[in-house]
C-alpha cells in the first residue's frame, strides 16, 4: 500500500511540475516516452506517459506497452529503495537484483533526471 501511495505522490507531484514549473515543461517538451514502474508480480505500479510537453499516469502493474520499466523486486523494497535519502540504495538495488530494467533503459535515465525536479536530488 505505501508503494502505491508514493507513485501516487510522484504522479502528483510530476502532475504539478508539468503545469507550473518552465523548467520541467523545458525538459519535458519534446519527450515521448511511457515509464512503467511496478512490482515483478504485476500486481502494483503505475505507467508515467510524456508525450511532447503533456503528462498523464495509469495507475497499474499490468500496462503491457512501455518504453522502460522499472520492477521491483516486491513493493516493500521499491518503497524502501524509492524513498530513501540515500542515492546509493538505487544504484546497489539495481547491482543486487532488487530492480531490474525492461526496455530502453536510456529512457530510464532520462526519467530519473526528470524526478531531480520534484525532488532535487541530483
Amino acid at each position: 500500500m505505501k508503494f502505491t501511495f508514493l507513485l501516487f505522490i510522484l504522479y502528483l507531484k510530476l502532475k504539478k511540475a508539468s503545469k507550473k514549473n518552465p523548467e520541467f515543461q523545458e525538459y519535458i517538451k519534446k519527450e515521448k516516452t511511457k515509464v512503467l514502474i511496478k512490482t515483478a508480480d504485476g500486481k502494483r505500479g503505475r505507467m508515467f506517459i510524456f508525450d511532447n510537453g503533456k503528462f498523464s499516469s495509469v495507475p497499474g502493474g499490468d500496462q503491457k506497452e512501455f518504453d522502460v520499466a522499472l520492477v521491483w523486486k516486491d513493493a516493500d523494497t521499491a518503497f524502501k529503495v524509492m524513498a530513501s535519502e540515500d542515492l546509493n540504495e538505487s544504484m546497489e538495488a539495481s547491482y543486487d537484483g532488487r530492480v531490474v530494467f525492461e526496455g530502453d533503459t536510456l529512457q530510464a535515465l532520462w526519467f530519473t533526471g526528470a524526478t531531480t525536479f520534484i525532488t532535487g536530488k541530483k
